[in-house]
């Protein structure tokens, strides 16, 4: 079976007292994750190696940071290398979400590069794909979020790609009022488990864990990780409250 991961992207919120609070929280759920399962905090980089400490005796907890820089070092004043993510217990990192690719111009391209750069660092990426509310409307989201894999990740080796993990971000039904379906998260996961089938054999694409990421909450997380191409989710506000992420991580497929 794939791996079923739930992630935290706690994204600009919290103190460190905060955060130190809501982990402990968190680990004090006692949950106890099946193999193959894993719960995953993407943290703001200042507070990673105090969740680093915090989860490190707890049985499928990991770490990741929510960017990194497409450089191994040098005059990049405020960037973080992937180098130095791995050489703080890092084991994942969030590449290329909607947010990024909206605020900061990342395209394609560059997360093309970024996605070489981590690999080269035995550093594993989150790579996000979604379609906005305009592509969704024309209904041309499949061909949109091809593209993106295309021109991100498809340059890779199989070897690469193999047990790799995608977050599909319905962008069109975040903060937007519309509400996307288990059905249609379901569609496209398997959409983009074909694109992966097409180019590297079927095998390479079954072991891809991709994840859900369009306002996963403990009151839907079950019905949709229970479709057969969701392997989780990248779960933003809910992450933020102990009780309710907790619940998730106890929703991932057995």
């Amino acid at each position: 079976m794939r791996k079923q991961i739930a992630a935290a992207n706690w994204k600009m919120n919290l103190t460190l007292e905060e955060a130190n609070e809501l982990l402990n929280k968190i680990v004090a759920e006692n949950i106890e994750l099946s193999h193959g399962q894993e719960a995953v905090f993407a943290v703001p980089f200042p507070y990673l190696l105090l969740a680093n400490e915090t989860i490190k005796n707890t049985k499928g907890f990991y770490t990741a940071a929510q960017n990194c820089y497409l450089k191994e070092s040098g005059a990049y004043t405020g960037e973080v290398s992937p180098s130095m993510l791995v050489s703080c217990g890092v084991p994942y990192v969030i590449i290329g979400h909607s947010e990024r690719r909206e605020y900061f111009n990342e395209n394609n391209f560059i997360l093309s590069q970024k996605i070489d750069i981590c690999l080269k660092n035995n550093l594993k990426p989150i790579f996000c794909c979604g379609e906005p509310l305009a592509v969704r409307e024309s209904e041309t989201q499949n061909n949109y979020v091809e593209t993106q894999l295309k021109e991100s990740l498809l340059h890779l080796d199989a070897s690469e790609v193999e047990n790799f993990v995608i977050a599909y971000e319905p962008i069109w039904a975040i903060g937007t009022g519309r509400t996307a379906t288990a059905g249609q998260a379901q569609e496209m996961h398997e959409h983009i488990r074909k694109v992966f089938a097409e180019k590297y054999g079927d095998d390479v694409a079954q072991s891809i864990s991709i994840l859900y990421g369009g306002s996963v909450k403990a009151a839907n997380a079950r019905e949709i990780f229970g479709k057969k191409d969701v392997d989780g989710g990248l779960v933003g506000g809910a992450s933020l409250n102990a009780a309710e992420f907790s619940e998730i991580i106890r929703s991932l497929k057995k």
